[in-house]
C-alpha cells in the first residue's frame, strides 16, 4: 500500500468521522432545544388547566430526564454503537449506583409518594423535617423551603416523608396561643371581657372564629387568662405580637397591679 492510498484512506476516514461528530453535535443542540420546548409546552398546558405547581415541576423534571436519555441513545445509535448492549450496561451501572446511592433513590421514591399523597403544595407554610418555612419547590430528591428568616433550605424527601408533616396552610385559620398572668386582686371575669373586646379589634383577626378568652389556670400569683385569637397563617406573627401589645395596653388602662408571687411566712412558736 503506497503513501497516497494511506493518505486517501486517512483523509476519507477523518472526513467521515468529522461529519458524524458535527452531526452528533447538531443533533445534541437541536434535540436539547426540542426537549426544552416540549417540556415547556407540557408545563404550560398543565398550568392552563390549573394543575398543581408541585406536580407540574415534578412531571417536567421526569420528562426532561427521560427525553435526554433517549436523545443520548439515539446519538450513540447514529455512531453505530449497539444501544441494546449500552442499555444493558446502563442498567447494570444503575444497579451499582443504586446500591451506592440508596439514599438518593429513597429520596426519589419518597418524592413520588408525596406527589401521590400531596400533604402540601408549593406556597404552603409547613413544618417538615424539623424545619418550618414556606414550600418553594418539590424536587425529585429534595424539598426546598424558605424559612421565616429568609434562608433557602433543602430537605431530603426521605426525611420529609418519614417525619411528621404539619401544614399550617391547609386550614383557613390558625389559632394564636397567648396567656395573661393576673394578680390575685384583679377581677378575672372583668378582665376576660376587656381582653376579648381588645383582641377582637386587632387587624386580621378572623371573624369566623371568635377569639377564645377564658381562665386557663390558677396559681399562687393569681388567675391565668388564655387569650386565643384566630387568623390566617400569613398574618400569624402580626396577630401574635399585636395580641401581646393588647394585653399590655388593657392592663395599663384598667390599672391592674403587677402580678407578684405572694409568700406566707409561718414561724413556729418557741
Amino acid at each position: 500500500m503506497d503513501m497516497q492510498t494511506i493518505q486517501a484512506f486517512v483523509s476519507t476516514t477523518l472526513a467521515a468521522l468529522a461529519i458524524k461528530v458535527l452531526a452528533a453535535i447538531a443533533f445534541w443542540i437541536i434535540g436539547r432545544w426540542i426537549i426544552g420546548q416540549a417540556v415547556g409546552l407540557m408545563q404550560a398546558a398543565m398550568n392552563r388547566n390549573h394543575i398543581d405547581p408541585t406536580l407540574t415541576k415534578y412531571l417536567g423534571s421526569i420528562a426532561a430526564i427521560a427525553l435526554n436519555v433517549t436523545l443520548v441513545l439515539g446519538i450513540l445509535g447514529y455512531f453505530g454503537i449497539q444501544t441494546t448492549s449500552f442499555a444493558a450496561m446502563l442498567a447494570g451501572a444503575g444497579v451499582a449506583i443504586g446500591a451506592a446511592w440508596s439514599g438518593m433513590l429513597g429520596n426519589f421514591a419518597a418524592g413520588a409518594f408525596m406527589l401521590v399523597l400531596r400533604p402540601f403544595k408549593v406556597g404552603d407554610f409547613v413544618q417538615i423535617g424539623g424545619l418550618t418555612g414556606t414550600v418553594h419547590e418539590l424536587g425529585l430528591f429534595g424539598t426546598t423551603i424558605v424559612t421565616p428568616d429568609n434562608v433557602l433550605t433543602l430537605v431530603g424527601n426521605t426525611k420529609v416523608f418519614g417525619d411528621t408533616v404539619m401544614n399550617f396552610s391547609a386550614r383557613p385559620v390558625r389559632r394564636v396561643e397567648r396567656t395573661a398572668q393576673l394578680a390575685g386582686s384583679v377581677d378575672a371575669l372583668d378582665a376576660i371581657e376587656r381582653l376579648r373586646a381588645a383582641v377582637a379589634r386587632i387587624p386580621n383577626v378572623a371573624t369566623s372564629h371568635p377569639p377564645e378568652v377564658s381562665v386557663l389556670d390558677m396559681n399562687l400569683v393569681g388567675p391565668v387568662i388564655a387569650v386565643r385569637p384566630y387568623c390566617h397563617t400569613d398574618h400569624y406573627w402580626q396577630v401574635y405580637f399585636d395580641t401581646n401589645e393588647a394585653i399590655i395596653r388593657v392592663a395599663k388602662e384598667a390599672g391592674w397591679p403587677a402580678p407578684t408571687p405572694t409568700q406566707i411566712m409561718r414561724t413556729a412558736p418557741l
